[in-house]
C-alpha cells in the first residue's frame, strides 16, 4: 500500500525542518491502517518499532511517500516494512528518507493476545505469513 502526506508548517522543528515525532507518528498511523485492512475483525496494537534511523532532513512543502508492505507474521503478530520517500520542492527525484519495521498484535477487550483474524491473502496463495 502506498499513501502519501504533504509536510506542512505545523510539521517542523525549531530548525525548520520535520519534526523526527511527526514522521514516527505517521510511519504508525499509516502502517497501523494497513494492517486493519489487511486483518478486519482483528483489534491491533502497535508492539513493537524495529529502527528509528532519519536518513534526510525533510523540508516544508516535501511530498512524503509511505510504501507499506506485509513482511510477515504469526499467530498473534504482524510485522510491516514502511519505506518513507521524500519529494522535496523543486527536485526531480525522491529519495528514500526513512525505514522501518512495525509489528502489531491482536488483542481482546482485556488487553490479551488472540489470534489475528484471516488475512484475504492467505486464500491467494502467497501468504507472507507462513
Amino acid at each position: 500500500m502506498d499513501t502519501f502526506t504533504l509536510v506542512r508548517t505545523e510539521h517542523l522543528n525549531h530548525f525548520g525542518k520535520l519534526f523526527g515525532g511527526q514522521l514516527l507518528k505517521w510511519v504508525d498511523e499509516y502502517a497501523w491502517l494497513a494492517a486493519a485492512r489487511d486483518f478486519c475483525g482483528s483489534v491491533l496494537v502497535t508492539r513493537a518499532m524495529e529502527n528509528s534511523e532519519f536518513k534526510h532532513s525533510v523540508s516544508n512543502g516535501a511530498i512524503l511517500r509511505f510504501h507499506i508492505e506485509l513482511v510477515g507474521c504469526g499467530t498473534t503478530s504482524a510485522t510491516y516494512s514502511v519505506d518513507v520517500f521524500s519529494d522535496e520542492p523543486g527536485e526531480e527525484t525522491e529519495k528514500l528518507i526513512f525505514s522501518n519495521r512495525v509489528t502489531f498484535v491482536a488483542i481482546d477487550s482485556a488487553g490479551n493476545k488472540v489470534p489475528l483474524a484471516k488475512h484475504a491473502i492467505c486464500a491467494e496463495g502467497t501468504n507472507p505469513c507462513t
